[in-house]
């Protein structure tokens, strides 16, 4: 089992380099563009921005890296919102992800009982959907991918 986050896609990567240098200079810290790549390149733990860049390769986003807005249905009930934790298992072919709705979602289908929730830990496959299943068959956690 592997921990190691996927990295995102490079619009993603850049977008990133784009927050930070934004985020240093409203505190005061100008910094130039091709420095905060370098600077994210190395939070990622790569030497440089070019190690980085090539690492990530040209690919499309996928849906599932960290910041990532989503939808879906959680236990059967629609959600948007984002990914804050990510992590590959099983060489890619699953992900350990903590997802903050936007809205809570009410998991229980009781009219007279409600439990909402805020945030939520699942395993999905590649393809968004997770393996847990609800008691009629449909899997607990189906993102939109």
């Amino acid at each position: 089992m592997s921990n190691i986050q996927p990295l995102p896609a490079l619009e993603v990567l850049k977008a990133q380099a784009k927050r930070l240098r934004q985020s240093l200079t409203a505190e005061g810290n100008f910094i130039t563009h091709s420095e905060a790549l370098e600077l994210l390149a190395h939070q990622h733990g790569f030497r440089d921005w070019n190690t980085l860049h090539a690492a990530a390769g040209n690919r499309p986003a996928s849906p599932l890296a960290l910041g990532a807005r989503i939808s879906g249905l959680y236990l059967g009930q629609p959600f948007t919102g984002e990914i804050i934790a990510l992590a590959s298992l099983n060489h890619g072919s699953h992900f350990r992800l903590t997802i903050d709705f936007d809205e809570p979602v009410d998991v229980v289908t009781f009219d007279s009982f409600s439990a909402f929730r805020k945030r939520v830990n699942c395993t999905v496959a590649a393809d968004g959907k997770s393996p847990a299943l609800t008691g009629d068959g449909k899997p607990q956690m189906a993102i939109a991918v």
